[in-house]
């Protein structure tokens, strides 16, 4: 039955945001899986178990599903027989649907086979499920489909270290949780057979109805693809239908499938499903972030038929012409589904919902093995289940569920704030992230990549470039990423004993995951990357004008962390990149160079150590804002008529001048630096330790007078630092654009938090070793202290919102409330833009603890500076 009618509705009102940009359940999983015939492969298999799923798939024809089935249950019989009896693990606690669907003229169980184009079954082996290929089933790890043709994969090459022969069963971490952050809520679940988030957005009471409407969506990070439905109610009378999950037995709500996920769909009243996309999270995201338009070839691959019970399935074939997503509803209350004018229809009730696909699952992290041996890992944690979840061997994804794939930067950060945690050396955690990087950077000119494309939006890209494949992309647009890598190269292979001892076996590696990078060693990938920053500095050192700063790319509006449109307010010389980014990775290559690490370029370390003073001690100034108090006072006034922000504000307190660097400089109609108080001053704080003292006193004071003032003074409010202040900006900004609603705009975003603290305490503690101005001049080294402790407060009292990316507030009962940035209308022409529930780098607090000797800024003021 054709399906198109039910997924072409787009909604107008989606806009995209340019992004080229809680409650923890504990659950022992201590309740038996009940399934429906179990597989009678054991879960623990030898090598050699694909090549026996090619010889009882190999010779089968689709003349008939039920010998299909016969002989796949035979060979299992076989196989059980012929191979070492093991006591299977103890079964999974979850409770499927216990039903069969069809497949052709056959019934098959979810956890048991993959129906493939409606009428060809593969089996479920070892917890993963197989792939067709012609008239075969394989194993990824085991073979590949060329045309149709199973070919083996090749054997490792004879030098490296085989893999340890272990008959053991393995370790398998299971794992549920729910984050709860209305009007959305969260669900994970992780086991062996694969990794799954589920996010129910249901309308509350005061809700905006334009941009909250009845949805559930499931993400995976294998292929970072997921699925979406968007419900209405019958009587489209918008607010009056509400969603939600049931619990299915005391402990929890969903339940791991193989590759997907089970739940119960409760409805209070008849609903349409209006619109489904299946397939790739990106396009998923760009859809709800929109106005991106879905593609009829994607939508119309999508199949709808009536189930025998009166239940639904869904499901559409990707571009790959292998992977496919499901999704089935069966009802609970013996009433069947009906489908009118293409479109499903629900009566008010609970629903049976199971959604999976076969596209390959990643390799994760056991939870132990991210962390440092000795690493204290507190149990039941949110947080560390969190980071395994974004965990994997060959990468670590960015964020849950609109990011659940490899960003460059993100994983860079997370690596440098949370490295004394992370696990070192071959196979472990920090080479995960530094491999992923290295894997990914452009071999003609060295750029990193900011952001993968995977899947089923990479087979989308190549389609339009005229290319029938499936190989990986990358976004290159961000020029941040470049210097990130290589200061967390030198963090790790210069300054850390085990990877000091792990240089030759990592440089050496060839790369693997772009087929044009491919035989390329890491080593003449990372040096492409160094000499692309040596060749951008130069110009500045020999004239330190602001035409030979670091610009975005041509024909760009974005280039670092605030990638959304207006997130630099039209600037296009970035202030953390040039102040900061730049000097750390210029005196990263002349410590890596000191260290031999290029030895095609001997005059390195003395000419990288040379340009990083100049680019230190010459770019603030580019940058620097002064106004007086009396110019403040009249700005800040303008500002809160303009801007109607409807909290008290006491312009006595501004009786200082006030001083910051701006966002950018270029900014539109030509203005010459965009002058809005921000947040990231903490890349300097973090990654320099500046020489001028004359310059890193003053430094250090604006940054502790910005922290300190309240917002729309300076950055602080009870929710925590935001990350732009637009109350200075003149004609060089148009506020509109940096709204609490905005994605850079007055929000705040957890890891500049966590960045800013830790700088503080970098600079702090350079008192113990140096012979520093700011160290012995009490009183500012106090008002430091006192920001410190004042950042530290605001942290600790927004503990619950830390591990999500982003979030708000609104101004209610005379104070600053937390409200989750998705929750807020955009600003006139932005987009709605939600936010991840989990974010790799706002994780960063696992490692990054307040320091209990700067408590009482009174021992500083009594007794001099504090020393540890």
């Amino acid at each position: 039955m054709s399906a198109s009618s039910i997924f072409q509705k787009a909604s107008g009102s989606r806009r995209t945001r340019d992004d080229s940009r809680a409650l923890l359940e504990d659950d022992p999983l201590s309740i038996p899986l009940e399934t429906i015939n179990p597989s009678p492969h054991p879960a623990h298999r030898r090598p050699e178990i694909a090549s026996r799923i090619r010889e009882y798939t190999g010779s089968r024809r689709s003349r008939s599903c039920e010998l299909v089935i016969y002989l796949a249950i035979l060979a299992g019989l076989l196989l059980v027989i012929l191979l070492p009896r093991r006591s299977p693990p103890a079964p999974t606690p979850v409770k499927v649907y216990e039903g069969l669907l069809p497949c052709g003229s056959s019934s098959y169980s979810i956890n048991n086979h993959t129906c493939y184009q409606g009428s060809f079954l593969c089996p479920v082996i070892d917890r993963k499920r197989t792939l067709k290929c012609g008239n075969d089933c394989y194993l990824l790890h085991e073979f590949s489909c060329d045309n149709g043709k199973l070919v083996q994969v090749q054997t490792p090459d004879p030098s490296e270290k085989p893999p340890t022969q272990d008959t053991s069963p393995e370790p398998c971490s299971q794992f549920y949780e729910h984050l709860s952050d209305p009007p959305y809520e969260n669900y994970f679940i992780y086991d062996c057979s694969g990794a799954s988030q589920v996010v129910v957005t249901s309308p509350l009471v005061g809700s905006d109805l334009k941009i909250i409407s009845p949805r559930l969506l499931i993400a995976w990070p294998a292929g970072n693809s997921g699925i979406v439905a968007y419900f209405s109610p019958v009587n489209r009378v918008n607010g009056t239908l509400g969603i939600g999950l049931e619990k299915s037995n005391k402990n929890r709500t969903l339940g791991p499938l193989v590759g997907g996920v089970t739940g119960l769909l409760t409805l209070n009243s008849s609903a349409i499903l209006d619109l489904a996309i299946l397939g790739s999270i990106r396009t998923i995201r760009e859809f709800i972030e929109g106005p991106s338009s879905l593609s009829p070839k994607i939508q119309d691959a999508i199949k709808i038929q009536q189930l025998p019970d009166g239940g639904i399935q869904l499901n559409r074939q990707w571009l790959d012409k292998t992977t496919e997503t499901f999704l089935t509803f069966h009802s609970l209350n013996q009433t069947p589904i009906s489908i009118r004018d293409g479109r499903p229809r629900f009566k008010e009730g609970t629903y049976v919902f199971n959604a999976w696909s076969n596209y390959p699952q990643l390799d994760q992290f056991e939870t132990e093995d991210i962390f440092a041996s000795g690493t204290m890992i507190p149990q039941n944690s949110s947080d560390i289940h969190s980071l395994t979840f974004l965990s994997y061997k060959t990468k670590f994804l960015a964020g849950a569920w609109r990011f659940l794939t490899y960003f460059g930067r993100d994983s860079l950060i997370s690596l440098l704030l949370l490295r004394p945690i992370l696990s070192e050396g071959d196979g472990g955690a920090v080479e995960a992230i530094l491999g992923a990087a290295v894997e990914r950077i452009n071999s003609k000119d060295g750029s990193v990549c900011h952001e993968e494309t995977i899947g089923d939006y990479a087979s989308i890209l190549n389609e339009q470039q005229g290319i029938d494949s499936t190989d990986p992309l990358c976004d290159y647009k961000m020029i941040d990423t470049d210097f990130f890598l290589l200061i967390a190269i030198n963090e790790y292979f210069v300054h850390s004993a085990i990877g000091k001892t792990r240089r030759d076996a990592f440089f050496t590696r060839s790369a693997s995951v772009l087929p044009e990078n491919r035989g390329l060693s890491y080593g003449n990938l990372v040096l492409a990357t160094a000499e692309k920053v040596m060749r951008l500095t130069a110009d500045f050192e020999q004239s330190p004008v602001r035409e030979n700063l670091i610009h975005l790319n041509r024909g760009q509006t974005v280039g670092q962390w605030r990638d959304s449109g207006d997130g630099l307010g039209g600037g296009r010389i970035p202030y953390d990149v040039n102040t900061a980014l730049v000097p750390a990775a210029l005196r990263s290559i002349a410590s890596l160079s000191n260290n031999a690490f290029f030895p095609s370029h001997h005059d390195w370390e003395t000419a990288s150590n040379k340009r990083a003073v100049v680019w230190e001690d010459k770019t603030l100034s580019f940058f620097q804002i002064n106004i007086t108090a009396e110019r403040a006072q009249d700005l800040v006034k303008n500002y809160v008529d303009v801007s109607r922000f409807p909290g008290d504000v006491n312009f006595s307190d501004l009786n200082s001048p006030v001083v910051f660097h701006g966002l950018a400089l270029d900014g539109k109609n030509h203005q010459p630096i965009v002058k809005v108080m921000n947040t990231d001053d903490c890349f300097r704080l973090f990654l320099l330790n500046s020489t001028d003292q004359t310059q890193l006193s003053a430094f250090l004071s604006q940054v502790a007078d910005n922290i300190l003032r309240p917002f729309p003074l300076g950055l602080s409010t009870a929710v925590g630092l935001v990350v732009s202040n637009p109350a200075y900006g003149e004609e060089s900004v148009d506020i509109k654009e940096f709204t609490e609603s905005a994605y850079h705009g007055t929000v705040v975003w957890s890891w500049q938090l966590v960045m800013m603290a830790a700088g503080l305490e970098k600079q702090l503690g350079r008192c113990e070793f140096e012979q520093l101005a700011f160290c012995t001049d009490t009183a500012l080294h106090g008002r430091v202290v006192e920001a410190y402790n004042h950042l530290w407060d605001l942290i600790d009292a927004n503990g619950e919102h830390l591990r999500s990316e982003v979030w708000s507030w609104v101004y209610r009962d005379g104070g600053f409330q937390y409200t989750p940035l998705g929750a807020l209308p955009p600003a006139a022409g932005q987009s709605p833009v939600e936010s991840d529930i989990r974010q790799l780098w706002s994780l960063a607090f696992l490692a990054v603890k307040r320091n209990d000797v700067y408590t009482r800024v009174s021992q500083i003021q009594d007794s001099g500076p504090l020393k540890r």
